[in-house]
């Protein structure tokens, strides 16, 4: 575990964060919020306010969740509750949450659960044991590369998808997403 740059570890740091990220299988949640928003989503503020979040959390993370009592635990049980309700508007038809000012959906719930949630936050401090913190870095970066271009591309991929292929994505990975807050929960709460 150097401080060098290592491809090796950008690879792993890379992969473990993108299958966490899963910004792929957030596609019919994004479009969802975009549509929302009024048919924009701000994806240079999402995605620098991901970077920020994630590289606060990996040099301060654990301090600060002490510092106002809280474990990663409890902030994961947290996050998990966010998501659970996304996903229940997904699967359902039903508007949970009904923001009053459409921009701050590209930081609530998008930069914070979606891209750099508590998921995100958790597995970046489980990284830091495991590699040196500039590939942790590194690997951010390349996630957050392509974060942004599918955020930026959201309107071409709905429009490759169809109104029948969105919703059956919206549906699928509703569920999908349920399935991953409800694990959240029990390893979280020891059920």
């Amino acid at each position: 575990m150097g401080d060098k740059l290592n491809a090796k570890e950008i690879l792993s740091v890379t992969m473990v964060l993108f299958a966490i990220i899963d910004i792929l299988g957030s596609i019919p949640i994004i479009i969802d919020l975009r549509r929302k928003a009024g048919g924009h989503i701000q994806s240079e503020k999402a995605t620098l306010v991901s970077l920020m979040l994630m590289l606060l959390f990996l040099f301060l993370g654990e301090g600060l969740l002490q510092i106002i009592g809280l474990d990663i635990s409890s902030f994961a049980i947290a996050g998990s509750i966010v998501i659970f309700i996304i996903a229940m508007e997904m699967v359902l038809g039903i508007n949970f949450f009904k923001e009053e000012i459409p921009e701050t959906i590209s930081i609530v719930p998008l930069a914070f659960p979606l891209i750099a949630g508590a998921g995100t936050m958790t597995t970046l401090l489980s990284l830091k044991a495991e590699y040196a913190t500039i590939n942790i870095v590194a690997g951010i970066f390349v996630n957050l590369g392509f974060v942004y271009a599918v955020l930026k591309n959201s309107v071409w991929i709905e429009k490759i998808l169809g109104p029948v292929g969105l919703q059956i994505l919206r549906k699928a990975f509703g569920i999908i997403l349920l399935a991953i807050a409800i694990k959240m929960f029990k390893n979280n709460t020891g059920l």
